[in-house]
């Protein structure tokens, strides 16, 4: 799919959950983090419909789904993945597994229904999976969805947010006692969103952050996700599931606008 900004698909309708078969363009799945028990499995469940729909345009009975990870737990990490998305459905995993600092490799990707992308330190994800964007763009165009949590929900926009703290030098949200003193950077995301995407951001108190950086002009504008709750963005429309929020920072005349975006 192009990138959509979250303005313009506010209006929208609601997403189905049915997918897109092949050469017409797939969802896109942001959960916000703090969701990887079975009890979450509600989350993961139109993301595994759709890659099973789109399983059996191409002949099989179970999709084939790309389960990546790249995470200090290395496959620990991925595991735990497998089985959130396990109990919203039936797949086979395609699993790869790397600690931060590795490249993931172009198989990874290789004939799948649908790619999930875990969480880790934003950084290390996005370096990881950064040789293979143009070919998530791609496969996401031709029909296969992306689900991205926490981390792996950031680096699908286009500017995809670090883990920084302040804004020059000034605090704009809790500091990592780790890396005191953080400045706010933006790499180059997958493109998937052309806003920038926050994760956790009520129980980590990540608002202040994207409404700091929109109203200084380093970002056009964001969306904030709340832990266990996944907003769905495809090109009919945006549809959130869960218990938290997703926040609508814009840019305006005299600052901000902060809106929700209702389930």
């Amino acid at each position: 799919m192009s990138g959509k900004r979250l303005d313009e698909l506010a209006g929208a309708g609601p997403i189905g959950a049915e997918a897109a078969g092949p050469g017409s363009s797939a969802n896109v799945h942001l959960v916000g983090g703090g969701a990887l028990t079975g009890a979450d499995a509600p989350l993961y469940a139109p993301f595994v419909a759709e890659a099973a729909a789109r399983g059996r345009a191409m002949g099989r009975t179970r999709p084939r789904i790309a389960v990546i990870s790249v995470h200090p737990d290395g496959p620990g990490r991925a595991a735990v993945l497998v089985d959130v998305i396990s109990a919203a459905g039936e797949f086979d995993p395609h699993v790869t597994a790397v600690h931060g600092g590795e490249e993931i490799g172009l198989a990874a990707l290789a004939d799948v229904d649908g790619i999930a992308v875990g969480g880790g330190i934003v950084e290390e994800v996005r370096a990881g999976l950064e040789p293979l964007f143009d070919e998530l763009r791609r496969q996401v165009a031709d029909g296969v969805p992306y689900l991205g949590v926490s981390a792996g929900a950031m680096i699908a926009a286009e500017g995809s947010l670090d883990g920084g703290s302040r804004i020059d030098g000034i605090i704009v949200s809790p500091e990592d006692p780790d890396e005191p003193g953080s400045e706010l950077g933006i790499g180059a995301g997958i493109g998937l969103v052309d806003i920038a995407v926050e994760v956790h951001v009520a129980q980590r108190g990540m608002l202040s952050r994207i409404v700091a950086a929109v109203e200084s002009g380093l970002i056009d504008g964001a969306l904030g996700i709340d832990e266990r709750t996944v907003l769905i963005l495809g090109e009919d429309g945006l549809r959130v599931e869960g218990s938290g929020s997703v926040w609508r920072v814009l840019p305006a005349e005299h600052g901000v606008v902060v809106a929700t975006v209702g389930a």
